[in-house]
């Protein structure tokens, strides 16, 4: 009796132990996440606080928190319980930052050149380049129908909450429709949509010369190690065989790199070699961060804030696009971005345009058939580079992620049921954003619905 009391103490410890310690990694990261969503939504997207912290912080875990927007400092702050006080403040031009092994004195203090951007009327210019009026179409009452039952909860206890609905049919806008308190001028968060804003930073370096894809990636933490013969092209396939975590239900090495550390690139370029590289491919945001790192320094400080804007959103008509950077300065190129939902989908246009835009070639040519190859290591073919695909098994290209989709159809895909969806074939592209957090937004019967209602 008295070895089994034992064995039960030595278990209780044991558990309370792990107890203690799962809290102490995950209250900082709940903390972190809920005050920089907080600072986002308020300050970059104009939303109210109180509806913010009911919506987006109200989820499991999220909601052990506790959540305050400052407004005389343009900063949010979350505690768990009264414990691990996190900060993360508004910076004009670059959203919100988490104060991340840092003083928040010296992250204030950064000496960053902010895009000059000129904003344009585009009430007054034509679709796509603007917003004039008389240049967006109506769509069919099919169309519509399917658009407004995107909105339909059919499950009200599990809320699909979509919030915007574009479609565009050769270029044009027809058909659009948002919920309740938002608008045609909300930014919304592409969460992992920002990785194919990195693959875009990555195509436009490769066209000026300044990175090569088929070339070792130059990370100098990898220069005397096996890690030297990870490529660009690796990184971007998710298929450098680096050990990582992709999991957010609780501590890993995705959240800590984007809730808790100051420099995500760094932090990420850290994980060890598990497989050769090309060999298997593992979904990563910690890839992506240090890609972009790798266009940071391609760009040089000096033009890298102002690069994205001169080289992609302004010749494309996107000027509410926001990249958020970590407290090093650097773009997390993996999840933080804000834009309109319009601005969303003219980046998917420049896609369907294989990188055109007015005539000006924003991509190289090649480069979105490039991005839109299956890795080789992709099991079904469900990723290119930085961008999720439809094409299939090789051997059964019925074996894929949509069932009812073409295979051609790309996507840019992130957290809580954002998109924006591209079918060459079908000349479209669809965007849905939402926060989805109780189940999932079909994404496949949805876009299914919208091809047979443009097919008519």
């Amino acid at each position: 009796m008295k070895r089994v009391k034992q064995i039960f103490l030595l278990i209780l410890v044991v558990g309370v132990g792990y107890a203690v310690y799962f809290l102490s990694q995950a209250f900082p990261i709940i903390a972190g996440y809920g005050a920089k969503n907080l600072c986002s939504c308020v300050f970059v997207a104009g939303r109210d606080a109180n509806q913010v912290i009911e919506q987006e912080l109200g989820g499991s875990l999220v909601n052990l928190g506790s959540y305050s927007v400052n407004f005389q400092d343009s900063s949010a702050t979350g505690k768990v319980f009264g414990m691990s006080t996190r900060k993360a403040i508004y910076r004009k031009g670059l959203g919100c930052t988490l104060v991340s092994e840092v003083r928040e004195e010296e992250l204030r203090n950064q000496k960053i050149k902010i895009s000059d951007q000129q904003k344009l009327n585009q009430d007054t210019i034509e679709w796509p380049q603007g917003n004039k009026a008389d240049s967006l179409l109506n769509g069919s009452a099919k169309l519509n129908a399917v658009v407004n039952e995107a909105f339909n909860e059919t499950d009200p206890a599990n809320p699909v909450n979509t919030r915007a609905v574009i479609v565009l049919h050769h270029g044009k806008l027809i058909a659009e429709k948002y919920a309740n308190d938002f608008t045609a001028q909300t930014k919304l968060i592409g969460w992992s949509m920002t990785k194919t804003i990195t693959n875009a930073l990555v195509g436009v370096l490769v066209k000026q010369g300044k990175l090569k894809v088929d070339e070792t990636a130059p990370v100098a933490e990898w220069k005397q190690d096996d890690r030297s013969k990870i490529t660009l092209n690796n990184l971007l396939q998710a298929s450098s065989g680096l050990a990582w975590e992709e999991v957010y239900a609780g501590p890993s090495t995705a959240t800590n790199m984007l809730f808790r550390k100051k420099d995500a690139g760094a932090f990420a370029a850290q994980s060890k070699l598990e497989h050769e590289p090309n060999t298997k491919w593992y979904y990563s945001s910690g890839t992506t961060n240090i890609i972009s790192r790798i266009v940071r320094q391609a760009v040089g400080d000096d033009d890298y804030y102002a690069f994205p804007h001169r080289e992609i959103f302004g010749k494309i008509g996107v000027q509410s696009m926001v990249i958020e950077p970590d407290a090093s300065g650097t773009f997390v190129g993996s999840s933080f971005s804000y834009a309109t939902a319009r601005d969303w989908a003219r980046f998917g246009q420049l896609y369907l345009n294989d990188g055109l835009w007015n005539g000006e070639r924003i991509f190289p040519e090649g480069w979105v058939k490039y991005s839109t190859t299956p890795a080789p290591a992709a099991p079904v073919g469900e990723y290119g580079a930085q961008i999720w695909l439809n094409a299939g098994n090789k051997s059964n290209s019925n074996n894929k992620r949509f069932a009812d989709v073409p295979n051609d159809m790309y996507l840019m895909d992130g957290f809580e049921g954002q998109c924006v969806v591209t079918v060459p074939s079908k000349n479209v592209v669809i965007v849905r954003l939402g926060l989805s957090q109780k189940r999932e937004f079909d994404t496949n019967k949805f876009v299914s619905e919208v091809l047979g209602a443009l097919s008519e």
